[in-house]
């Protein structure tokens, strides 16, 4: 019974810290930005070969607006991505998933960018982003 009871705390350990989520360091995330930069912005409006980042968070997919109201020219996967049954909607946890690899989240996607490997890269970045692109 002792032993149940060991294996038992420690599964509840395990279980308890994969659920709760990494704040992340907001100042290392912008330095993590730094390899987005050349294509995104965090500022309203301001698109460059990426869509600005700007209003990312309860974004659905595909549906960023230029500041003349058009469309930004998303790749079809992207438009698909956002039409689904169930939309593709960028929050925290999708961030995370499609940042680990792009390509393989949202397959036929533009970007040319890898991905962040490390979990805590993607945990700064959202720290930073959730702060900056309000």
């Amino acid at each position: 019974m002792k032993y149940i009871a060991v294996i038992l705390t420690a599964f509840s350990v395990v279980f308890a810290s994969g659920s709760v989520s990494a704040a992340g360091d907001g100042a290392k995330g912008k330095k993590v930005f730094n390899k987005c930069r050349a294509c995104h912005s965090v500022a309203a409006g301001v698109n460059k070969i990426g869509p600005s980042l700007n209003g990312i968070f309860g974004r659905t997919a595909g549906s960023w607006k230029k500041k003349n109201g058009k469309l930004f020219p998303f790749s079809s996967a992207m438009k698909k991505a956002g039409k689904r049954d169930k939309p593709l909607v960028w929050t925290e946890e999708t961030l995370k998933k499609y940042l680990a690899a792009p390509r393989k989240f949202v397959p036929g996607n533009r970007m040319p960018f890898p991905g962040l490997k490390k979990a805590a890269d993607r945990d700064n970045l959202m720290a930073y982003l959730k702060k900056a692109t309000k």
